[in-house]
């Protein structure tokens, strides 16, 4: 245990035969349980795993029938940790990149009760950034940008990170099944996360690089996340902001949104039928289209402010 936690970590595992010696090995004594999860991975780690740590009691293996992704096998690893009584449950990969020396940093939030889940973030380690080449630092960063906005956590950084540490008690009140089985697993998450109002820690931790290659190609998945994204940030402000909470943010984004988007649509309307016929836009029509874009930006903009302030654990 540590500090009367008993602590479980949690290994998705795929194609990372090579590498899931050095994760297990590497862990401290006081992790009570290691729970590998094979999501039909090809290389059998799973069968490779039992066969090597058939007398180590905290190893557990579990297995799935069909590959369901990086998301679906945390899910997997959180219900069994759960059903273990681990008060505390990290989630590792098993590419040997998250260095377990920062386990205790990572965990110390949670277990000082000033957040319910913590996550690293590899952007403060000034070497890796500098190693990083320049357009996969700007996906990354454009990337966090849309996260923030998407979950409501403004304060965080390298939302895709899969290092993470979570509560026994967060973990409860999150419907594990309603989440996304793959990559967008980390940022559905967050947004579940704000929705019950849970404090995050962000936690400085670099990454160690090996000779591990990344199926996560963060140029595809800035294609690939806005539409999710996109469904998240409405699936937030229903029930944050018109189901469990009603205020000032409210009341900007139901008279904002509509204000922009007249404004923008009745003036694009008007362009282009006055352009095709080679007319002058009267001002009239001009204003009708400019004063709700305007002030439908205000609103939304003091609606953005005010999600800002009320990011959970701002002080």
């Amino acid at each position: 245990m540590y500090k009367n936690n008993k602590i479980g970590v949690v290994i998705p595992t795929f194609k990372a035969i090579q590498y899931i010696h050095s994760v297990i090995n590497g862990l401290p004594d006081w992790v009570d349980h290691i729970i590998v999860v094979d999501d039909k991975c090809p290389q059998s780690t799973g069968n490779f795993v039992r066969q090597n740590y058939e007398s180590e009691p905290r190893v557990n293996v579990v297995f799935h029938d069909t590959n369901q992704g990086v998301g679906a096998s945390t899910v997997t690893g959180y219900k069994e940790a759960l059903n273990l009584g681990c008060d505390i449950i990290v989630k590792m990969d098993s590419d040997d990149q998250m260095d377990p020396k920062y386990l205790e940093k990572l965990i110390d939030p949670i277990v000082n009760k000033l957040a319910g889940y913590s996550k690293g973030n590899r952007f403060v380690d000034f070497k890796a950034l500098k190693s990083m080449p320049l357009g996969r630092l700007l996906g990354n960063s454009v990337l966090s940008f849309m996260v923030k906005a998407s979950s409501g956590y403004w304060n965080i950084m390298d939302p895709t990170n899969g290092y993470t540490a979570i509560s026994k008690s967060v973990l409860s009140i999150i419907n594990l099944d309603k989440l996304e089985k793959r990559y967008f697993f980390e940022s559905d998450f967050l947004i579940n996360l704000n929705i019950q109002n849970v404090v995050i820690s962000d936690v400085a931790i670099p990454a160690r690089y090996g000779d591990e290659i990344s199926s996560l190609n963060v140029w595809s998945t800035l294609f690939k996340f806005p539409p999710k994204l996109f469904k998240g940030i409405v699936k937030r402000f229903f029930y944050k902001y018109l189901i469990y909470d009603f205020n000032m943010a409210s009341v900007y984004v139901l008279l904002g949104l509509p204000l922009f988007l007249w404004g923008l649509i009745f003036g694009f309307v008007k362009w282009f039928q006055n352009a095709s016929i080679m007319v002058e836009t009267n001002t009239g029509t001009v204003m009708l289209s400019v004063l709700p874009l305007i002030l439908g930006t205000q609103f939304l903009l003091a609606a953005i402010n005010i999600d800002i302030e009320s990011t959970p654990g701002k002080k």
